[in-house]
């Protein structure tokens, strides 16, 4: 299989991602975020954990919650911290640092080689994203940057790692066990700060079925394929694509404007993922060789 087929599954990963905001908003019940991120992990993990029929042991019983904390639990309680504290165009600005933290985590992880075109590429997708979504009357809240950039350092830990640890099961059996440790840490986390669920209704189920199915079980599964197939700096960059997917969605379902700037933003995102591309076939900084 190609690298770019490799790319474009990948790829179709954050693509998914960014219809996140349209579905939670137009499908699912206001006020229940922990809740719904654990009913979109947890009823996916054990669907899925169903058909593979196997449990991690030994060391991979803590390298799975570790993953499942940092991938899923971790990552989304603190994404909907910035997002309830925090303008959404600041919460994701914030967490696009998340490429530059990859190429940081895998550099100290994996030893990998730092290339000046991903950084460059890094930084042209974090000015993207904010052109793309932040507005001039964006205010700042600490607590909502720290939530932001925490979940940005977790999703970016969670990459590397799993680059890292490789599993000795097939790719399903390992999203299986990831979502479920993901949807059992935000259990308790659901029933003790958020209050009873009300009767979902059909629409309710069908933004449910659609995040569970397509926005956890199938996108991880591709994600964390192209994680053990790409360089994590070239992954990373793919995640530019979300809140470009969600920027069209809204202009393209919402009947939202799209103003000249946030073309220049969505440009500006495809260049940095393209870039991102191409760094791998470069040479290293020369002051950060592989094994320095």
């Amino acid at each position: 299989m190609t690298r770019r087929h490799d790319l474009f599954l990948t790829a179709l990963a954050p693509a998914v991602w960014g219809s996140t905001y349209l579905v939670t908003t137009e499908f699912l019940p206001q006020g229940y975020p922990l809740t719904m991120a654990m009913l979109r992990a947890l009823p996916a993990g054990l669907l899925l954990l169903a058909v593979a029929r196997q449990f991690p042991r030994g060391v991979w019983l803590g390298r799975v919650l570790l993953l499942g904390a940092l991938n899923f639990s971790v990552f989304w309680a603190l994404l909907f911290v910035a997002a309830y504290r925090l303008p959404g165009g600041v919460a994701a600005t914030v967490g696009a640092v998340q490429a530059l933290i990859v190429i940081g985590l895998a550099r100290l992880l994996l030893r990998s080689p730092v290339h000046a075109l991903s950084v460059l590429a890094a930084l042209a997708g974090l000015g993207g994203v904010a052109l793309l979504i932040l507005t001039p009357e964006a205010a700042l809240d600490p607590l909502g940057i720290a939530a932001g950039l925490g979940g940005a350092a977790s999703m970016a830990a969670g990459t590397v790692l799993t680059r890292k640890w490789q599993p000795p099961v097939p790719l399903l059996t390992f999203t299986a066990w990831q979502l479920t440790a993901g949807g059992l840490l935000l259990l308790p986390l659901a029933l003790w700060l958020e209050p009873a669920l009300p009767s979902l209704t059909g629409r309710n189920l069908t933004g449910l079925l659609y995040l569970g199915l397509i926005g956890a079980a199938l996108t991880y599964a591709l994600w964390f394929r192209g994680v053990a197939r790409i360089a994590p700096a070239a992954v990373s960059t793919l995640g530019f694509l979300s809140p470009l997917t969600a920027v069209v969605l809204g202009w393209a379902v919402l009947g939202q404007t799209l103003s000249p700037l946030q073309s220049a933003g969505a440009l500006t995102v495809l260049a940095s993922v393209w870039l991102g591309q191409q760094a791998s076939r470069l040479r290293p900084l020369p002051f950060l060789k592989p094994g320095d």
